[in-house]
C-alpha cells in the first residue's frame, strides 16, 4: 500500500473517530451542524482553489478534483482544535481559538503533504510562502476552521 493510501486511510479514521466522539458528547444538532457544515465549507473551498489551478491533489477518489478523504481531515482536525479551545473558554472566543489552533497545526504539517507528494501548490500568486506553502492556504485554514467551529455554537 502506498504512503498516500495510508495517509488517506488514517485521515478518514481521524474524521470517523472525532465524529464518534462528538456523537457521544454533544447534542445531535451540534454534531450535525459542525461535521456536515464543516465538510460542505471545506469541499467548496477546496473546489475553488483547485478549479483556480492553485492546488492539485494526488490522492483519490475525487469529486471535481477534491479528494473525499480530505473532508474527514478538515473536520477531524478542527473538531480536536475546537474541543481543546473549549477546555479554556467558550462561545465566540473558543471559535477564534479553534481557528488559531487548527491553523497552527496546518503551519506545522502542511509542508509534509507537499514533500510526500500528496498535493502540490500550483499557483503563481505573489506573496510569502512558508516551507513551500503559500500564505493564502493559512488564511483559508483560519477562515474555514473558525467558520466550522461557529456552526456548533448555537447548539452547545
Amino acid at each position: 500500500m502506498t504512503s498516500g493510501r495510508v495517509f488517506a486511510i488514517l485521515t478518514v479514521f481521524l474524521g470517523i473517530a472525532t465524529l464518534a466522539h462528538a456523537v457521544f458528547t454533544w447534542p445531535l444538532h451540534a454534531t450535525l451542524a459542525f461535521f456536515v457544515g464543516g465538510a460542505i465549507i471545506a469541499f467548496i473551498a477546496e473546489a475553488v482553489v483547485i478549479n483556480a489551478n492553485w492546488l492539485e491533489h494526488h490522492i483519490g477518489p475525487k469529486i471535481v478534483g477534491v479528494p473525499l478523504y480530505l473532508l474527514f481531515g478538515w473536520t477531524g482536525t478542527i473538531y480536536i482544535a475546537f474541543r481543546l479551545a473549549l477546555f479554556v473558554t467558550d462561545g465566540w472566543t473558543a471559535v477564534v481559538a479553534a481557528g488559531i489552533l487548527a491553523t497552527t497545526y496546518d503551519v506545522l504539517t502542511d509542508h509534509l503533504g507537499v514533500e510526500n507528494g500528496y498535493w502540490t501548490y500550483t499557483d503563481d500568486l505573489p506573496g510569502p510562502r512558508y516551507r513551500g506553502v503559500p500564505w493564502w492556504n493559512f488564511v483559508g485554514w483560519l477562515a474555514i476552521s473558525s467558520l466550522t467551529a461557529a456552526f456548533a455554537i448555537p447548539f452547545l
